[in-house]
């Protein structure tokens, strides 16, 4: 915490498992990939579940994409020590343009292109300016 805001940690080691978030109002279908891009695991589940489906994986960094559903989970995974990136959604071409478009296939996408260090990045206003702004 500085100021009182979460901090977001910043490791951008491709030695790290990550996880892909394709985040909705009441679920998230996620997936975690290991060091070498191997799918360690995948599923959807209500957004209040995603961190304990996240912590015996031991996951580093996650990303979702910007959307008007992620806030409540993006603060609860800062918080609780991830380092949440926020991919911009017309950035994220390797998605946009998907021939086949599923929570999965966008999951796994997000996945990768963090594993990769290849995630194209949204500006996330601090705590207070967020909470104002909804």
């Amino acid at each position: 915490m500085k100021n009182g805001l979460p901090v977001r940690r910043s490791s951008h080691s491709m030695s790290a498992v990550v996880s892909g978030l394709d985040v909705h109002k009441e679920y998230t279908y996620a997936t975690i990939l290991g060091p070498s891009g191997e799918k360690l695991a995948q599923g959807r589940m209500p957004n209040e579940e995603v961190p304990a489906f996240l912590k015996p994986y031991r996951v580093e960094r996650v990303a979702m994409e910007a959307t008007t559903s992620i806030a409540p989970l993006y603060r609860q995974l800062v918080e609780e020590g991830y380092d949440v990136l926020v991919s911009h959604p017309k950035k994220t071409r390797y998605i946009a343009e998907a021939r086949i478009k599923t929570d999965r296939v966008d999951s796994r996408a997000l996945a990768e292109l963090l594993r990769l260090n290849s995630l194209p990045e949204s500006y996330v206003p601090p705590t207070y300016i967020a909470e104002l702004r909804e």
